[in-house]
Formats: C-alpha cells, structure tokens, sequence
C-alpha cells in the first residue's frame, strides 16, 4: 500500500492562491494527481500527470491550476492561483501503480470565502 501524505490547503479569500503537496512512499506510477470533493457531489479529477504525457486539467480550473512534480516522481504539487468559491472541497492526492491499483491521500480542505 502506497502512504501519501498531504499538506498545504487552508482559508483564501476569492482571488488568492494556495500551493499543495503530496509526497508518496514509492515512484513509478503510471499516474499521479488530484482530485477534489465538495458536500454534496462526486469526486472529481482536478489535474493529472500520466507518465510522459502533457498533464490533464479538468475544464473549470484551466488556466488558474498548474500541476507538476518532482524528478524522482514521489511527489506532485498542485499550485492553485485565482481561488474561486466553487473551488471549495476537499482535495485528495491520488496515485496509480502499474498495477493499476489507486492509492488516495487523507485529504487536506481548502476553503475559499470572504
């Protein structure tokens, strides 16, 4: 089982910015990311980086989100600028193995409000 552990989510007022991370006890997978849950919907990918591919925005932070990693591939960021209300949820880094097993952070809240 792959431990991650998250860190960097908080309160912003509208127009701010945050930065999270996440570190993974291993490397090698095929993909890593984010994804975020707000009270009442689903789960939904943020951003991800699969292997050598360009990374993956979900349409509603494009522009504002930037995600990247490290060169060792254990840890991936998510750096988060233009905070919007709606972007309040609880963010979850996620990893997938080449087993195709996914492994999923404990969750760190962002809250942004005025």
């Amino acid at each position: 089982q792959v431990q991650l552990v998250e860190s960097g989510g908080g309160m912003v007022q509208p127009g701010g910015s945050l930065r999270l991370s996440c570190t993974a006890s291993g490397n090698s997978f095929v993909m890593i990311g984010w994804y975020r849950q707000a009270p009442g919907k689903e789960r939904e990918l943020v951003a991800g980086i699969v292997r050598a591919s360009a990374p993956k925005y979900a349409e509603s932070v494009k522009g504002r989100f930037t995600i990247s990693r490290n060169d060792v591939g254990n840890a991936v960021y998510l750096q988060m600028n233009n905070l919007k209300p709606e972007d309040t949820a609880v963010y979850y880094c996620n990893v997938r193995t080449v087993y195709n097993l996914d492994s999923w952070g404990q969750g760190t809240q962002v809250t942004v409000s005025s």
